[in-house]
């Protein structure tokens, strides 16, 4: 499976740096050195990173073949895309890749059917669940240890214990671009990992 990664900006310097702007939450794997990257335009690679640094906050990368800062300015809005294995999950506990979430059957203890998951939100506070019901309407439903008691990646399910209100007829129903309103992060294609968490006391 190929998924997002980085995307390139402004050239760094004379020796061929750039600056890279982050989609994964796994940066030190996939965009260490020695790590052979495809890209979009597929024209501009496959790119192998040679070199990489943090330099004020921001990643700089340099790539094998490009010396100079005209190479490195031709490079800008490049994406740079990973092959991952879609068996791999995150090194952190209870932690998944957002497409390994994606599709999910969503369903009560009980087996009682509630959705499926259609997009994940990450938010400055928790990650949240975009569940779209039989009816089309669709729920959030944070990705917290209290309410999601469960993931099988085998039986493509998430097992729920909501609290009252949270999927019933009173629940206010939020459609993706509500979720963005309140700060989902850019970049829908990107590699993130989402971290079932406790929920803040």
């Amino acid at each position: 499976m190929q998924l997002v990664v980085g995307r390139i900006g402004r050239a760094h310097g004379i020796k061929g740096e750039v600056t890279v702007e982050v989609r994964t939450d796994e940066p030190e794997l996939r965009l260490g050195p020695g790590a052979v990257l495809t890209t979009d335009p597929a024209a501009t690679g496959p790119l192998t990173i040679a070199a990489g640094r943090v330099h004020s906050g921001r990643l700089l990368l340099r790539f094998e073949g490009v010396g100079d800062r005209t190479g490195a300015e031709a490079l800008r809005n490049t994406l740079l895309i990973a092959d991952v294995d879609p068996e791999e999950l995150p090194e952190g506990e209870d932690e998944y890749y957002d497409h390994q979430l994606m599709d999910l059957d969503v369903v009560l203890a009980d087996g009682t059917e509630v959705g499926r998951i259609t997009e994940i939100s990450h938010l400055a506070s928790q990650d949240l669940f975009i569940v779209e019901r039989a009816d089309g309407t669709e729920v959030m439903i944070p990705f917290v240890e209290e309410i999601v008691v469960e993931i099988d990646l085998e039986k493509q399910q998430a097992v729920i214990d909501p609290p009252p209100g949270l999927i019933d007829d009173r629940a206010e129903i939020a459609s993706a671009r509500d979720a963005e309103a309140e700060g989902e992060a850019e970049g829908a294609e990107a590699e993130g990992a989402s971290s079932r968490e406790e929920a803040a006391e």
